[in-house]
Formats: structure tokens, sequence, C-alpha cells
């Protein structure tokens, strides 16, 4: 099973022909820049389709803190995008209280677990919405 930079190196060698379909979802590439070096950072992501918008989840497995990526694109919400074959300049945004709860059951619906990170932590898990800018 692809996981980590394995999974962004076979991803992208392969147009996402590898690495796109994973575990019965669909995983996106996600790339920030760091907040602090300035460099890039590529990231798998389970993520669906929400009319044009691409949804995805910060948990971290339930984890107390946000994932690195996720503090990224709060700093600096411009991010590169790859899904399959295609790539793409999106800005993210954390989805505000009254849209989160359909975005969650959306997300909950393609990777039941979201809701056992949920119960494990203390920290409100964000859904970020990438909405494609060109």
């Amino acid at each position: 099973m692809l996981y980590g930079k394995e999974h962004v190196q076979r991803y992208q060698e392969t147009d996402g022909a590898e690495g796109h379909d994973w575990n019965n979802t669909t995983v996106l590439l996600l790339t920030t820049k760091g907040r602090k070096s300035g460099r890039p950072y590529t990231t798998p992501l389970i993520y669906q389709r929400h009319g044009d918008a691409y949804v995805i989840v910060a948990s971290k497995g339930g984890d107390p803190d946000h994932p690195e990526w996720y503090k990224n694109l709060v700093a600096n919400p411009d991010v590169d995008v790859q899904v399959k074959d295609q790539r793409f300049k999106a800005r993210a945004r954390t989805a505000p209280p009254e849209e989160k709860p359909e975005l969650w059951r959306l997300m909950t619906a393609t990777w039941p677990d979201y809701d056992n990170y949920q119960r494990q932590t203390d920290r409100e898990i964000p859904v970020v919405v990438l909405e494609r800018i060109d």
C-alpha cells in the first residue's frame, strides 16, 4: 500500500494512475508553501468533490495538533493541487460552521474513521475547501 513520500512519488510519476484510488477512496496531492521555510511540501490527502470544489479534512488521525499542511495553508491559502493528471492552483479555506456539517457528512461517507478521529481529540478537526483559481 502506498503511503507518504512513496505515495506522492508514484502519484506524480504515473499522473495518478497509481495512488489516486486508495483504500476504496480517492486521493489528491496538495502542495503548500512552508510557513517558516517557504519550501513546497506535497501531501497525499483523501478528497471528495463538492460542486466545483475539492474537500479535504485536516484530521491527522485525531492528533491533538493540526497537521503541518493545514498550518501552512492557513498562513498561505494559495496552494497547488494534483488530481490524477490535472494540476492546478487553488485557494484553500476552512469551512465555516454553517457549511461544515454537510461537508463533514460527505467526507465521513468516504472515510468513516474521520468520526473516530474527532472523538479522539479535543480539537475541532477542520474541513478544508479547495477552490480552483486557474
